[in-house]
């Protein structure tokens, strides 16, 4: 899964610098509008302020991130209805914008099972301060039951051929799916849409946090592997993957299928940095930038955001540039840790 309070398995070294209180970042999803940042991410469970609730930042320079507000005052009515168990917190928002809107896919779960509800929120503007600025509560888009192979849980929105609209999801539970989306309503046009199977791996299938992007004639599939939410004890990596055709097959550099568990490193633990997650891909102005949250060993294993250049070797393959966000508790100097 992707939310859940950090916990530490050993002592971390003594905090060096003060955390601010908005350290909290987990699978975050970043958009720019107006030229500010904007980062959304899942909501704290433990959180003084509108409990649970997906939890939004601004920045001006991709270093500096101020909490400033969630996209609800509270966790929707209607999802804790449809959930077995009310959910604590919602999860791993995504922000897009497509047909004159701001698109914002969330999950809603319970830590370890598949009974998981996809939602949608849109808007017109990111800033709050905008007379427009108000979030439509659009309600479910896709869910799973315990009488599914799958987990409708980590959703991204993708862009195919001819600008059509696609949502990678999925979480353990026969991995990484995708599914067609009606542009016009951000929704899957049937009850019970086919799925395409991208990725996973063997039993227990510790793969989630997908993210899929084009890019020279190849569309790249971005995931999670391993295990997060266990602070400095997280296994979490990225992998990635590439296909000409959007529904797969999705390879590593060795030529081995994702859906077989290859895929190549993209992303992985060093120094304080632990467990690098719940990718997604900012592709704009400027150049292309990767952000994920990763566990924070200098500072008790609290899940924090990272933001990286993301470059494009000769043989078509990502590599990633040094840290931009400083590491709110390593020792001497902000940001010295790198991957």
């Amino acid at each position: 899964m992707t939310a859940a309070t950090s916990a530490t398995s050993a002592a971390p070294p003594a905090r060096t610098v003060p955390v601010p209180s908005y350290v909290y970042v987990h699978d975050p999803s970043m958009a720019n509008e107006g030229g500010t940042w904007y980062l959304f991410s899942t909501g704290d469970p433990n959180g003084l302020v509108n409990h649970g609730n997906v939890q939004v930042r601004e920045s001006a320079n991709l270093i500096s991130w101020k909490l400033i507000g969630t996209v609800f005052q509270q966790i929707p009515a209607w999802i804790n209805d449809d959930l077995a168990v009310p959910p604590t917190n919602l999860w791993a928002p995504d922000i897009s914008y497509f047909d004159g809107l701001w698109h914002l896919y969330y999950a809603a779960s319970n830590f370890g099972g598949n009974t998981s509800i996809i939602a949608l929120a849109t808007n017109r503007t990111l800033d709050p301060k905008s007379p427009e600025y108000h979030w439509e509560d659009d309600r479910e888009v896709f869910s799973s039951s315990t009488a599914d192979d799958f987990n409708a849980i980590d959703p991204a929105l993708a862009t195919g051929a001819n600008g059509s609209k696609w949502l990678v999801f999925g979480s353990f539970w026969s991995g990484i799916k995708l599914v067609a989306i009606d542009p016009a309503t951000g929704k899957p046009q049937s009850p019970h849409p086919h799925l395409y199977s991208l990725s996973s791996a063997p039993a227990p299938d510790p793969e989630e946090g997908s993210y899929l992007i084009s890019h020279g004639g190849y569309y790249y599939l971005f995931v999670s592997e391993g295990y997060c939410c266990k602070g400095i004890a997280s296994t979490y990596e990225v992998i990635v993957g590439r296909s000409q055709s959007i529904t797969g097959p999705y390879l590593g550099p060795d030529g081995a299928p994702m859906t077989g568990g290859g895929g190549m490193e993209l992303l992985g633990s060093s120094e304080g940095m632990i467990g690098p997650g719940a990718p997604s891909v900012y592709v704009g102005p400027g150049g292309d930038l990767v952000v994920y949250h990763y566990y924070d060993a200098w500072d008790l294993g609290d899940p924090w955001v990272q933001v990286r250049r993301l470059y494009w070797a000769s043989d078509g393959w990502p590599v990633t540039g040094p840290a931009i966000v400083p590491v709110p508790g390593a020792p001497l100097v902000a940001g010295a840790a790198s991957q």
